[in-house]
């Protein structure tokens, strides 16, 4: 009993310590403290780069994703606000895993017939839930785009052994060739006036409510992906599916996401 009380303190302390070292960092933007930061959370960028790898083709390189990662941490470190009261960790894991996501979109190696087929579900999820007005099933989506229930399932096993898709990737503003995800949806930078204030926290309410639509198995693959960090295989393993059903699940709740997005925006601009 001692023993864990001496443990919760010394752990209650260290979190004292390093919300210290943010409030000072966010001050001050020393270089010796963002170095300190850094080597602190190096792991962190590993982790990622094993999750991320797990699930890509032999041809992609561990030690590239980490690099790319590493421009994934400096950039977390530099916008992240200790005022949110979000654990850094939470933060930073989107934004390295979405550097690396970066990088393998730029060298661009998925073959354009892959990336057509999903643009081409993508608008019929979009326009199926549009005029249902609910979540459109696997055999609705498949008759939309002439296929068999056996052809589209085929269909997303192939999109989702080549496909990168991510969060990053489900919400583009349409101005000024930016892009937006929900990581950023939710910063707080401090000289965002108010109505850029006001588009985000309506960006952040329509993505949250879009994930609250998806069907059921599509949320959990979403949550226990994004927000509990495990890899494809411990979801299957959970779900008491394959990794394989549980990449295609992951991949129609993007698509399902986008094709939700792409109608609010067009609404909305």
């Amino acid at each position: 009993m001692e023993l864990e009380y001496r443990n919760q303190k010394s752990e209650s302390r260290t979190d004292e310590e390093e919300n210290l070292l943010w409030h000072e960092y966010h001050s001050s933007r020393d270089r010796i403290i963002r170095d300190r930061l850094v080597h602190q959370y190096a792991p962190l960028v590993k982790y990622v780069a094993g999750k991320v790898i797990a699930n890509l083709p032999p041809s992609v390189e561990y030690d590239d994703l980490v690099g790319y990662g590493v421009f994934g941490l400096f950039d977390a470190i530099e916008k992240f606000d200790p005022e949110k009261h979000v654990k850094f960790k939470t933060y930073a894991v989107t934004r390295i895993r979405g550097a690396m996501y970066d990088h393998l979109r730029e060298i661009d190696w998925v073959p354009r017939s892959v990336r057509q087929k999903a643009k081409e579900i993508e608008q019929a999820i979009m326009l199926l839930e549009s005029k249902l007005g609910r979540p459109a099933s696997d055999s609705e989506i498949a008759a939309c785009l002439g296929l068999t229930e056996d052809e589209f399932s085929k269909l997303m096993s192939k999109i989702a052994s080549t496909a990168v898709l991510s969060l990053s990737d489900v919400w583009n503003s349409g101005t000024d060739g930016e892009h937006g995800s929900l990581g950023e949806s939710i910063e707080s930078p401090a000289a965002m006036n108010p109505d850029a204030n006001m588009e985000k926290e309506e960006i952040r309410r329509v993505v949250i409510q879009c994930i609250k639509e998806l069907p059921e198995k599509e949320k959990k693959v979403l949550v226990l992906y994004y927000y509990e960090n495990l890899t494809l295989r411990e979801i299957g393993q959970i779900l008491e599916v394959t990794e394989s059903r549980i990449s295609q699940l992951h991949t129609k709740a993007i698509l399902r996401l986008k094709g939700k997005l792409t109608s609010y925006r067009k609404g909305l601009f």
